[in-house]
């Protein structure tokens, strides 16, 4: 798995299923120089899958190294996004829910 992957499995360790209670929801991550993977959020679980879904709501695109300083709280997401290191592409407002699904 790559370093990509890594980062990705780890965020489902930080995963809170009480804040995703009735969602159902697909998070796309495009890795600029990495593979990409997409989040399914569904009623409580958080399923990963390498690849691209044709049916997120929401993508972040960004490098490999932004997206694991954001896992890590190295890097503030919205710091990241407000530098241009992180793009958001369909509802922004699901952006912002990440950091309730998956606190710190």
């Amino acid at each position: 798995m790559s370093n990509v992957g890594e980062t990705i499995k780890s965020m489902q360790a930080k995963f809170n299923p009480d804040a995703a209670a009735g969602l159902d929801l697909i998070y796309q991550f495009d890795i600029t120089d990495g593979d990409n993977y997409y989040l399914v959020v569904k009623d409580g679980t958080c399923e990963i899958q390498q690849g691209t879904s044709s049916d997120a709501n929401c993508t972040l695109v960004m490098d490999s190294a932004t997206l694991e300083g954001i896992t890590s709280g190295e890097t503030d997401g919205m710091q990241a996004f407000m530098a241009g290191k992180l793009r958001a592409e369909g509802d922004m407002m699901l952006a912002l829910k990440l950091s309730e699904l998956f606190p710190g």
